[in-house]
């Protein structure tokens, strides 16, 4: 997701594409859809549980979809595909140990607690389960990351179709974001969610493209790796594992132990299971088994993901002919940056009418995950700060109102953080800053919160706001000194990436051990209090009565064993 952003730095200004009226006409044809979806849906959005979380009506199939197409946007197509022609296969992790296991877990174990308590957002369920505090605290620090990532996913659309397409930034700023504005405040969660099922759809048409005809260019798997091994001799760009045992064996200088604890608990699992963004769609479900289904189906599909976001980073290593591992280098010697590949092998591959088909992929997954983080913002602010802090008691048209309302000023504040980001020319580390900051943390509160009956009211709140503090010291340390990176990503040998995974190990640890500290200091709750939100309290309802083929936890390990299937066959 992240290596887009140094393209922030300085694009290339040239178009690379051009588009002919059959391609422009998919583009539009596109945008009224969605307009269209939102005003159809504008009346089944009446009330607050229409409008924030779409009545609790949508299919288990729905709601998985769209769980993931609020994470696939055409930040994650640019920014992995980049990342791919970087750091090779190495950033499939991402999309595998990065994501299934956490999308597993929020299905088997975390969705029950979400659901059976009938909350509305993430930080609904820390003030059932530690209060106030912690509400207030998650509520804050959320609110603030989905605006600053909504800006950060419009700034990165509009400077995309600069480059791209020649368009002017600022058009294409304010006409992605008022149609996002549009289709959400009209039809709330529901309008988000079918649009960005329907975006799924697009992305993965648009984006199939590629690896089909770069595929048989390449002569299959077996003639892609045998062309990267021939461009760049002694680098290993196509294994996942071989060379995780030492920090100095692979591109991105990370030991098996910062992807397996970094990427794959605190990062992962703080993210898949406590960013409201992604948990709010499947809280959308029309029942306990559709809520628990929905991790499951989208994990299915995120194992798939990389065929569309990371073969063609690798496809451009093996078939372009400036491939320059080194960005400063391609772009200083005339060829292009990273973060370029995509939209090369697009317009490699797609004539007219396909080239609409892959562009409009790329709004379509940009809108996707700016509409995820305004929706998302609506409902924090209107149900976790609004109603909590500032009226309490209004009727529930009040609170609609306010969600739409909120639904604006959320896209014109994007706007805002978006022309902000352009004075950011260190993107990269701002993005990353801000997962590491409110994610990582959050996942110690919340899995002590449903698994730990002791943890306290106190613990939840200085445990998070001790994490939260202790990722943000960590990063400045860094950028105060430099030498600090090898202090905590463990090597001299770390990059950027590395650090990342090993701070929000650091805060995630420092969050539960601040939160067992302080909860055997404290007073716990009673038991009576805590039915329906930890585990040991809450009477989870049977699926006995189901055939073993109808049962969540089955198709669980189905796709679990494939995850591990994968593993061993791109060790």
């Amino acid at each position: 997701m992240t290596a887009v952003f140094c393209l922030l730095a300085g694009a290339v200004p040239n178009r690379l594409i051009s588009l002919n009226w059959v391609d422009l006409a998919i583009i539009v044809v596109y945008f009224a859809a969605v307009l269209a979806i939102g005003y159809y849906l504008k009346e089944r959005a009446s009330t607050g549980e229409d409008f924030f979380l779409a009545g609790r009506e949508m299919t288990a199939w729905v709601a998985g979809l769209s769980f993931l197409a609020a994470n696939l946007g055409a930040l994650e197509l640019m920014g992995w595909a980049a990342a791919a022609y970087q750091y090779g296969i190495l950033a499939t992790h991402w999309y595998w140990i990065g994501a299934i296991p956490a999308m597993l877990l929020l299905g088997v174990v975390m969705m029950p607690f979400y659901y059976i308590c009938k909350t509305h957002s993430v930080p609904g369920y820390l003030q059932l389960r530690y209060g106030e505090g912690s509400r207030g605290l998650a509520a804050v620090s959320f609110g603030l990351m989905t605006v600053l990532m909504s800006g950060i996913n419009m700034y990165a659309m509009a400077l995309v179709m600069k480059v791209v397409l020649g368009w002017d930034i600022n058009f294409s700023i304010w006409v992605s974001s008022l149609t996002v504005a549009i289709y959400v405040a009209l039809g709330g969660l529901r309008s988000a969610i079918f649009n960005e099922v329907l975006q799924f759809v697009l992305i993965w048409l648009g984006a199939l493209l590629i690896p089909i005809f770069g595929l048989l260019e390449a002569g299959g798997w077996s003639g892609l790796q045998a062309r990267i091994a021939q461009n760049f001799p002694g680098a290993d760009y196509t294994h996942l594992w071989r060379t995780m045992g030492s920090f100095a064996d692979n591109p991105m200088g990370i030991h098996w132990t910062g992807i397996v604890f970094g990427l794959g608990w605190a990062i992962s699992c703080g993210y898949w299971t406590t960013d409201f963004l992604v948990v709010q769609r499947v809280l959308a479900a029309k029942d306990l088994r559709s809520a628990k289904m929905a991790p499951i189906i989208g994990a299915a599909f995120k194992m798939m993901v990389p065929f569309i976001v990371i073969l063609p980073g690798l496809l451009g290593l093996a078939v372009l002919p400036m491939a320059l591992v080194g960005e400063d280098a391609a772009v200083a010697t005339g060829g292009h940056s990273y973060n370029e590949v995509l939209p090369l092998m697009l317009a490699r591959y797609c004539g007219p009418g396909l080239l609409g088909l892959g562009i409009t992929a790329l709004i379509a997954g940009f809108m996707s995950g700016m509409a995820g983080n305004v929706s998302a913002f609506a409902t924090v602010w209107t149900y976790d700060i609004y109603r909590a802090y500032i009226k309490r008691d209004a009727a529930d048209a009040h609170y609609v109102r306010m969600g739409r309302w909120c639904t604006v000023l959320g896209v014109l504040v994007s706007i805002g953080t978006a022309y902000l980001v352009m004075q950011f020319k260190s993107i990269m580390d701002y993005v990353q800053a801000l997962f590491s900051f409110f994610i990582a943390p959050l996942l110690g509160t919340v899995i002590l919160g449903m698994l730990w009956k002791r943890a306290t009211r106190a613990g939840g709140f200085w445990g998070l706001l001790a994490g939260t503090v202790s990722s943000i010291a960590m990063w400045a340390w860094v950028k105060v000194d430099p030498g600090a990176l090898a202090v905590i990503a463990l090597s001299s040998h770390a990059k950027d990436m590395a650090e990342n995974m090993y701070r929000a190990l650091w805060s995630s640890t420092i969050c539960i051990l601040v939160t067992v500290i302080v909860s055997y200091m404290t007073k716990p709750k009673p038991e009576s209090e805590l039915k329906g939100l930890v585990f040991g309290c809450t009477e989870l309802p049977s699926e006995g009565h189901l055939p073993l083929i109808q049962r969540p936890v089955f198709w669980a390990g189905v796709v679990g064993a494939a995850f591990v299937l994968l593993q061993i066959l791109f060790w």
